[in-house]
């Protein structure tokens, strides 16, 4: 390919930093070795290697330089204009010249109630327009108003800082940041039930040492693994297949088909993929698993490399979890030493190995699709579907891709065995299942719940609404899912149970709105939200997004085009368009919460009615 470079040429500190990701070039010529397109599947793999090599130049100089971008594409034969729109694609990357420390503001729903919008504006005052930034969710709804702070030069650092006030994020911008707690309590405050004899997936966040190998054994890990090694691939899909596991991601798609299907699928290599891009507003289960009991995340992704005849996975997490991520790292170190992960585990002709991969901020790479083209170093547009993921996914290849719950059961299945899984919960819905609970509640965190509990009664466990006040309105699946009022609190937790009421459990999400709140303030955030989150592949989710926005502005200031009736008939032509002819599940679900808001609580001023 013949590649035009225009920029400047990296300083040799630029170049340093970009070798230690891409190793040193083995020639002395401009650029050094270039990895050519015509190799098929291994220059593929080698372009996956952008957004580490953007990662490493960001977290050094607190940008990408034009140089360092220049000697990246010449490294990889990646374009600059693609690597460019690349780098311009995600919220933690920047282009341009900024301070070595940045403060990251979450903005969004859960810290919005929280006070975020003051913090804001005392930043603006202490800081100016430099030194911080709004940012969507950061996954620490439990303990908002939260905020990351980000420190780039020779020894990068970044610590989340929540619940947050200014005083303690002009402290610690100005500071060495401290080092993440390695403590076991320093998770427990997100674990309301901590200290139950109940809990199967929570069992050991903030218990056992979430740093220790020797203690995730000493608590039955890597049992599972040990039995699936004895009883083979075809039985371990057959335990996952009687467990009835349904993906916790939001899709609830049975996870035991899925990884028959790549078991079975001629094409190789096969991949696994754990997809803890966890961004959904409202949702930290997953950073708290992570955190927590790292070792349970790669047990279940190693089974399911063994059931689907895989030997690489990759484990994509988003960027915002500094601790998840520090965790995860010494976790996949500690189980290699062991000959965990590598080849021939535990003795056996089984070699599998998982690589970390961080996002860059950007909500639509939660979709699986978007996801893969994130990690091979593309924008994380997603794709069309058919071909589904099990027959071309990661690299062209079959891949079974779950999120970070759904893989810490898989361990749990193969101790009880399939059939006794499948008898906790409900008939449609097995298992055990996790929820965020946030807001206006006394004990927000995650909570463990068998299927079939209620909605009013997992609100209660949370201690119910501080401060005595009356329940608003509860935002159930986050974002992309629906608000039910005070008078559906009976609504069963179950993928069935939910279905019936017309929501769904989404990602787990559980947002608690006291009488205080104005919702129409809290659609306006969700539709920004979804403005700005579009990845702008499509029309209808690129145009719609932004109408929809439009319009509950009109609406909020009390001028509508036309009546309030008729505008209110275009806010549900626009969503149906976005459902129907979006390519994604973001543009298919951008006008749930907001749909269902005006369907059953009556959120806009009363004004705008009147019109």
């Amino acid at each position: 390919m013949d590649l035009h470079f225009h920029g400047p040429d990296a300083t040799l500190t630029e170049r340093s930093v970009v070798d230690s990701v891409l190793g040193l070039p083995p020639s002395e010529g401009p650029g050094g070795l270039r990895i050519t397109r015509d190799e098929g599947h291994h220059s593929l793999v080698q372009r996956s290697k952008l957004l580490p090599a953007f990662h490493a130049v960001q977290n050094r100089f607190g940008w990408i330089p034009p140089g360092a971008m220049d000697y990246i594409c010449r490294r990889l034969s990646v374009p600059p204009a693609e690597a460019h729109g690349v780098a311009s694609f995600y919220h933690m990357f920047t282009l341009k010249s900024t301070p070595p420390t940045v403060v990251h503001v979450c903005d969004d729903v859960a810290c919005r109630i929280k006070g975020s919008e003051g913090l804001c504006t005392e930043l603006q005052h202490a800081l100016g327009a430099e030194g911080w930034k709004r940012s969507p969710c950061l996954g620490q709804c439990e303990r908002a108003p939260a905020a990351l702070v980000v420190r780039a030069g020779e020894t990068p650092s970044a610590t989340s800082v929540a619940p947050a006030n200014s005083q303690s994020l002009l402290a610690a911008r100005a500071a060495d940041l401290p080092a993440s707690a390695d403590t076991r309590e320093s998770i427990r405050a997100s674990v309301p039930q901590f200290g139950s004899d109940n809990l199967r997936l929570l069992s050991r966040v903030g218990r056992v040492n979430p740093c220790s190998l020797e203690a995730y054994q000493a608590s039955g890990g890597y049992s599972a693994l040990t039995k699936g090694i004895l009883q083979g691939p075809e039985a371990v899909i057959a335990e996952v297949m009687a467990s009835k596991l349904m993906g916790r991601g939001g899709a609830a798609f049975p996870t035991g088909r899925k990884w028959e299907a790549v078991a079975k699928a001629p094409a190789r290599p096969h991949y696994v993929v754990c997809n803890a891009d966890e961004s959904e507003p409202g949702t930290f289960k997953d950073r708290v698993l992570m955190e927590g009991d790292p070792f349970a995340v790669i047990e279940g992704m190693t089974i399911a490399g063994l059931a689907t005849g895989s030997e690489q996975g990759y484990l994509y997490i988003r960027g915002e979890y500094p601790q998840a991520t520090e965790r995860l790292k010494h976790a996949l170190e500690a189980a290699r030493a062991a000959h965990l992960l590598g080849p021939k585990i535990l003795g056996s002709s089984f070699s599998f190995d998982i690589e970390l991969r961080s996002g860059a901020g950007a909500y639509i790479c939660g979709e699986e699709t978007a996801l893969f083209n994130s990690i091979e170093g593309k924008r994380g547009e997603p794709r069309n579907k058919p071909p589904f993921p099990v027959h071309v996914g990661l690299f062209g290849k079959p891949t079974v891709i779950n999120n970070v719950e759904t893989l810490v059961n898989i361990p749990q299945i193969l101790a009880l065995g399939g059939e006794a899984y499948s008898r906790i919960g409900t008939a449609g819905s097995a298992g055990p299942k996790l929820f965020c609970v946030s807001g206006h509640v006394t004990r927000p965190g995650v909570y463990e719940v068998d299927f079939g509990i209620t909605l009013g009664q997992l609100i209660q466990q949370a201690g119910g609404v501080a401060g005595g006040k009356a329940i608003r309105a509860v935002l159930l699946g986050g974002a992309a899912g629906s608000f039910v009022g005070p008078d559906q609190l009976n609504i069963p937790l179950s993928f069935e149970g939910t279905r019936a009421a017309g929501a769904s459990l989404g990602s787990g999400v559980v947002l608690v709105f006291d009488e205080s709140v104005d919702l129409a303030d809290i659609l306006l955030r969700i539709a920004a939200f979804f403005r700005d989150e579009s990845c702008g592949q499509c029309v209808p989710c690129r145009v719609g997004t932004v109408r929809q926005e439009e319009l509950l502005h009109r609406l909020r200031s009390g001028k509508p085009m036309r009546s309030y009736a008729d505008e209110l008939e275009l806010l549900k032509e626009i969503g149906q368009v976005m459902r129907d002819a979006s390519i994604c599940g973001l543009g298919q679900a951008a006008s749930n919460a907001v749909e269902s808001a005006f369907a059953t609580l009556n959120p806009m001023p009363k004004v705008a009615q009147i019109r």
